[in-house]
């Protein structure tokens, strides 16, 4: 029996066409939820960065990749946050490869530069253009659990290679989130489902990204979206359709979690 279903964001619950989230998708999970499952949103965004699935009675959040699991009113559950050293030897790197850095808090993403990438994933979720700043001053004068590298996978593995202690994932080929290495969606529902004294054969996971490949090996069930690439798919135990085609309703009633005939 399902008790608790993870869910990613981007691609999975809001469409990268409309940025809403399919009327489908939101009246399963209502059903799933009044049927006695948990709702958990496992996101590579910050727990304050949520406000367009407030509709989705979830009740607590693996944000950041799993560097932060919160519930829904912001208790906290766990943080890892980014050492001091490994940021500014990644400022130092971002400065030697030429490529944008920033920090995700809960308070917005700040950037130390603007380029086209940088406006181009912006415009990919619907969110504003980062803010440019002086991200080191912003380092030290509040927490962070996850920094943003807008480069190339080419780049990204020859700065990781010199910061060891971080571990970049990634949603789009473009861009990559970037955390404490060990810290992933999947020990994110880890630790959540040890919260909720849930065991974790009783969990199902939905994602579309290369970071969620963690989330979906650890869930009882993992299930990929119909957009993903083929090894998201290779790591899930099902493929869905895509977001804009019902994937969500349509694998939960192929699973028996909720009944046909959701609107």
């Amino acid at each position: 029996m399902i008790k608790a279903i993870f869910l990613d964001v981007d691609g999975t619950l809001l469409s990268f066409n409309t940025h809403h989230i399919p009327q489908t998708a939101l009246d399963a999970l209502r059903q799933a939820y009044h049927s006695g499952c948990k709702l958990i949103i496992a996101t590579g965004r910050s727990a304050a960065d949520l406000h367009v699935i407030r509709e989705v009675p979830y009740e607590a959040v693996i944000s950041l990749n799993g560097a932060e699991c919160v519930l829904r009113d912001f208790t906290p559950i766990y943080k890892k946050l980014i050492p001091a050293e490994d940021f500014h030897k990644a400022l130092e790197l971002s400065k030697k490869y030429d490529f944008p850095l920033a920090l995700e808090t809960n308070e917005g993403i700040f950037v130390n530069k603007l380029n086209p990438i940088v406006i181009e994933i912006a415009r990919l979720i619907d969110h504003p253009v980062p803010t440019v700043i002086d991200i080191e001053k912003k380092f030290a004068e509040e927490e962070c659990s996850q920094l943003c590298f807008y480069c190339d996978e080419e780049t990204e593995k020859k700065v990781i290679a010199q910061i060891p202690n971080l571990f970049a994932s990634r949603w789009h080929p473009i861009f990559a989130d970037v955390n404490v290495r060990g810290v992933d969606k999947g020990m994110g529902l880890g630790i959540l489902a040890d919260y909720y004294k849930i065991d974790i054969s009783e969990t199902l996971a939905f994602g579309d990204g290369g970071n969620d490949i963690p989330m979906l090996r650890k869930a009882g069930t993992g299930i990929a979206m119909g957009s993903a690439s083929d090894e998201v798919k290779a790591a899930a135990d099902y493929v869905t359709d895509t977001v804009d085609n019902h994937g969500i309703r349509n694998a939960l009633i192929r699973l028996g979690i909720i009944r046909p005939g959701v609107s």
